[in-house]
Formats: C-alpha cells, sequence, structure tokens
C-alpha cells in the first residue's frame, strides 16, 4: 500500500492519481499527481518538509526560544527558519475586537539591530480576558501609539486606562480615558510575562532582533496563536 507521504497536498487527491515520476540525485522516489502535475518526494531527507514542521515552530517560538536555539533543535537551518516564521505569521488574522469593552495600553521598549537603534511596542489588553487585541511596533511617536488606539474606538471603547505618558492625553477623548492607580496591573503583568518568555524583549541581553519583519511575525505568533 502506498504511503500517505504520497498524497497531492495541492489538489488534495488520492493516492492512486499519483504515479512514479523518477527519483531524486539522492534516490528517493519522486511522485507527480496526474491532476495538477505537482510533483513531490516521497520521503523527505530534509527536515524543513516535515508536515509536523510548522507546529514545532510555533511552539517553540512561544517558548521563547531563540532562532538560532530552535533551528539546533529542529534541525533545519536559520535562514530557512526565519523564512517560515514570517510565512506562518502572514496567516494570523487579527483577533475581531468586541465592542464596549475596558482596555489597558502600554508600552515596552526594546532594540532592532543594534542597541543604538531603539523600538517600541505598543499594544492593547483586554481587561477581562487578557487577550492583546492590537499592536504596533515603532518609534515612540503619536503616530505609533495611535495605529493601536485608533482600534480600539472602532470598537467603542468603554474605558481605556494607560500610564501617565502625556502623549495619550491628547490621543484619548477624556470620557474614556484613565490613568487611575492600579489601572495597568494587567498590562504590567503582560510585559513580565514577555520579557521572561522572548528572550529578545529581556532588559539585559544579546538577543535583541535583528529584523523588524521577524519581529512582527514572531510576536503574531505569540499573542495571537
Amino acid at each position: 500500500m502506498e504511503s500517505n507521504q504520497t498524497r497531492c497536498y495541492k489538489c488534495v487527491g488520492d493516492i492512486r492519481k499519483m504515479i512514479k515520476y523518477g527519483k531524486t540525485k539522492s534516490g528517493s522516489q519522486r511522485y507527480i499527481c496526474r491532476i495538477c502535475g505537482k510533483t513531490r518526494v516521497e520521503k523527505y531527507t530534509y527536515q524543513a518538509y516535515r508536515e509536523e514542521m510548522n507546529q514545532n515552530i510555533i511552539q517553540l517560538t512561544k517558548e521563547g526560544l531563540g532562532i538560532r536555539s530552535t533551528a539546533r533543535i529542529l534541525k533545519i537551518s536559520a535562514t530557512t527558519l526565519l523564512k517560515r516564521i514570517v510565512f506562518i505569521a502572514r496567516n494570523i488574522t487579527k483577533p475581531i475586537i468586541s465592542k464596549g469593552k475596558t482596555y489597558e495600553v502600554d508600552e515596552l521598549c526594546t532594540y532592532i539591530r543594534h542597541k543604538k537603534n531603539y523600538i517600541w511596542l505598543v499594544y492593547a489588553l483586554e481587561k477581562n480576558s487578557k487577550n492583546v487585541v492590537s499592536f504596533n511596533v515603532g518609534k515612540r511617536t503619536n503616530k505609533t501609539l495611535n495605529r493601536v488606539l485608533e482600534t480600539l474606538k472602532l470598537s467603542e471603547a468603554k474605558k481605556i486606562f494607560t500610564d501617565r505618558l502625556k502623549n495619550y492625553k491628547y490621543l484619548i477623548n477624556e470620557k474614556m480615558h484613565s490613568v487611575k492607580r492600579f489601572g495597568t496591573n494587567h498590562i504590567e503583568r503582560k510585559n513580565l510575562t514577555l520579557r521572561t518568555h522572548l528572550k529578545r524583549l529581556n532588559r539585559r541581553t544579546i538577543c535583541f532582533s535583528r529584523s523588524l519583519a521577524v519581529f512582527n511575525a514572531i510576536l503574531k505568533i505569540y499573542f495571537w496563536i
């Protein structure tokens, strides 16, 4: 009986539609689909083509492993891993935000490429569920903050708690805005969790991100999967 490895995953054809199509240089049997013409190898020797690879990447990323550590454990190249992380993140959809909820907003400072290039992660946490509903990465400017705040305003937020950063005073309606004591307890605790789990967010580390695209992709995986 043919292996499930010889199914066509492009047109989801059955095993009978796959026929032998020569061999690779390493001697592995190659198959071609009679429906769509897509070829595949019965047993790939390169680890990156294993079916469970994407799920393993997600799991290790959420556990906070760095790129090189993950690549060593999964036995794939760092370059392939980076491409796969960006690909996974590209298919993650932003969560739907419910109307009339209460949120906490805060910022985290980190680095991109080198320690002189400061970058800020701004994100919003739904107060009851403690889920991250929106985030943005950029300089500590009104534009960066507003990308997150506009999302909350469109959802008709009941209340938005922030720290005493003066920018918020001009960006959030006074009736919606609150800076009371203990108002940002949940998001401050989330900050600690992020810095503990993700090495690239540690305060004193050499594991900061080299690429803004990869940094955004890892945050998407961590927050929304």
